[in-house]
């Protein structure tokens, strides 16, 4: 097959087949997965998505698609092994509709990046609830399609909580559209819920309806000094109990505040703090007197978020200087969440471990850089210790093909079951994303499990 023969429905500008170009979309950000694709095809519309779509269908051709490949988790790219799939780019999904004031949504193309929309909305009464650090190159559809959290998830919820409505292209090529945004519409399946986290193995995400939030025009963040985890942890509970208008909740440790500075040469706020936790706020007027009052007796530092935080949000930047990281994007119920940090570094004793996150809601990014890319005993390792501890294996970058593995540690049979049901009836060639979410049913004469891996 020939995917030149795309020209005729994108143009021949945006049909990638030269190797060095492909390059960039086959593998994702972390470096640790990717493979070759046949192609890269970049449509501008939900039409050319579905010409696509049913030129692969025709030829048994597995597709890829990719928003602004900022994953972590190997969910965007090509598997390494195996039918090399297209690459189905969205970035050329770029519009941006008119802004209905009256109800607060907008409805955007799939391939435009948060900062894009961030931009946009500025000189609006109106943003987006959803925020989050690769905001300039991360898409609104990829955003989607991995149920993508961030620092304000504490206030707003993830993706699925402020998307009203979407426009999809499914497996068999029809394009569906729920755009309308009403706010209570009980008519049968929540589809728009069901592809929010289905990481492209449903179908291609082409336009989405965002719900909007106030534009605060008050704004400040608070860096305060932590004796350790358990005591930010205890902070943070006194914080969200107590204080209005409270934004989120993100934390660093010691050794990631001098990370950030030896990397990046960014300022160690708080010299003597185990732990940073820092707090935002947003509003109207004075911050309130009950978030001044809980940090006045700790050496804490005010000022703008976006300096505040520049040392939290930077991490996954500094940590990449280091080397090729296995990054864990976990949660933990916040009660064991400090005895997960400590019982994690001492397993991987001996390993360079940096644990970082959004405190508000248990989310921990732990990244370990030392063990080559493809040895994942300490995949299964740490993943084993978050389900010991009661937690999830992902919280809010998927499960890509990083995990799939090792989704029955959180997934029970029967829900797994159901999912491989739902991808079955949607995608019945399984040509969507294979591999990513669910990986192939094991052998059962093959060793699966944490005992499979061997001692770290």
């Amino acid at each position: 097959m020939d995917p030149r023969e795309l020209s005729s429905i994108v143009g021949s500008d945006h049909v990638l087949v030269d190797a060095e170009v492909c390059r960039s979309y086959e593998v994702d950000w972390t470096g640790r997965f990717g493979g070759p694709s046949l192609a890269v095809v970049r449509p501008a519309t939900a039409a050319e998505v579905a010409a696509i779509v049913s030129w692969c269908r025709a030829r048994g051709v597995p597709m890829v698609a990719q928003g602004g490949n900022t994953g972590l988790v190997g969910g965007g790219v090509p598997a390494r092994r195996g039918p090399a799939p297209l690459v189905l780019s969205t970035r050329r999904l770029s519009s941006i509709g008119d802004l209905d004031d009256v109800s607060g949504q907008i409805t955007v193309g799939a391939g435009v990046t948060l900062g894009a929309l961030q931009d946009h909305l500025r000189a609006s009464s109106w943003e987006f609830g959803v925020d989050l650090g690769a905001r300039d190159a991360a898409t609104i559809g990829g955003m989607m399609a991995t149920n993508a959290g961030g620092t304000r998830v504490l206030r707003y919820g993830s993706m699925r909580a402020n998307v009203v409505g979407m426009q999809f292209v499914g497996s068999d090529a029809t394009v569906s559209e729920h755009l309308g945004g009403l706010l209570k519409d009980n008519t049968g399946y929540d589809l728009t819920g069901l592809c929010c986290g289905s990481e492209g193995t449903l179908g291609v995400i082409t336009a989405v309806r965002l719900r909007l939030v106030p534009a605060w025009p008050d704004r400040i963040a608070v860096a305060v000094s932590c004796r350790d985890w358990d005591d930010a942890v205890h902070l943070g509970r006194l914080l969200r109990s107590q204080v209005d208008g409270l934004d989120g909740l993100e934390a660093i440790d010691a050794a990631g505040a001098r990370l950030a500075s030896e990397q990046l040469g960014l300022a160690v706020l708080l010299p003597g703090a185990a732990v940073t936790l820092f707090v935002l706020w947003a509003g109207r007027g004075e911050v309130v007197d009950t978030l001044v009052n809980l940090v006045a007796d700790r050496q804490h530092v005010v000022g703008p978020p976006g300096s505040i935080l520049a040392s939290r949000e930077r991490q996954s930047e500094a940590i990449a200087r280091t080397g090729i990281a296995h990054k864990f994007d976990v949660t933990l119920p916040l009660g064991r969440l400090a005895a997960f940090v400590e019982e994690v570094r001492r397993q991987l004793d001996g390993h360079c471990v940096h644990v970082f996150g959004h405190l508000g809601d248990g989310n921990l990014h732990v990244n370990v850089v030392g063990p080559a890319p493809d040895d994942d005993r300490v995949d299964h390792a740490v993943l084993g210790l978050v389900a010991s501890h009661g937690g999830s294996i992902s919280a809010e970058h998927g499960i890509g093909r990083a995990k799939a593995r090792w989704l029955a540690l959180s997934r029970g049979p029967a829900e797994v079951s159901m999912m491989r049901a739902l991808k079955a009836a949607l995608d019945p060639q399984g040509i969507m994303n294979p591999g990513v979410l669910l990986a192939e049913p094991p052998d059962p004469a093959t060793p699966t499990g944490l005992d499979a891996a061997g001692p770290l």
